[in-house]
């Protein structure tokens, strides 16, 4: 009895402990789960940076503006998420070296959009027209969540040129 009774007690410690490291581990951080988590639910996450694609296109130029749309998509078998808001950390590459153009956001941070197989989400990337700018052929983000950021950089890859005063708009519904 007194065995079983010492299992049980450092049975509830090791739980009570693991759940305060997770609390304290996942502060401002939101963890990549699917937004149908529950029993039985395996699947992982679409917001994961290796479970999804990006690419950029050139999309329609507004007044003053060249356009990017970066589309993402997730294959079948994995799980819906939550994204919110415009990407973070943005920085844009040309054959691997970094340009060192930095980009701002735009646009409500506050809407909530889901994303996984058959959902696909879209975000703007905007730059004003102006002489010169630097060639870009992908651009690492980290893609927000409605209580964070998810861990890890996702990768969009396609032609851009980019320059001072580009800002990245929200995550939207559709390709």
């Amino acid at each position: 009895m007194r065995i079983v009774r010492k299992s049980a007690v450092t049975a509830a410690i090791a739980t009570a402990g693991a759940a305060v490291l997770a609390v304290a581990v996942g502060g401002g951080v939101a963890q990549a789960s699917s937004s149908t988590a529950g029993a039985g639910s395996e699947a992982p996450s679409a917001c994961r940076p290796a479970n999804h694609t990006a690419k950029i296109v050139a999309a329609p130029a507004s007044a003053g503006h060249r356009h990017y749309r970066v589309t993402l998509t997730a294959a079948r078998g994995y799980a819906p998420c939550k994204l919110a808001g415009s990407p973070g950390d943005v920085r844009f590459y040309h054959h691997g070296a970094p340009d060192g153009v930095t980009a701002g956001r735009y646009g409500s941070q506050n809407t909530v959009v889901t994303f996984g197989p058959g959902h696909p989400v879209h975000f703007d990337i905007q730059v004003p027209n102006s002489a010169g700018g630097a060639p870009a052929d992908a651009a690492g983000f980290t893609l927000g969540a409605p209580r964070g950021v998810i861990p890890g950089e996702s990768t969009a890859y396609g032609p851009l040129t980019v320059g001072a005063g580009t800002v990245i708009g929200p995550v939207q519904r559709g390709a």
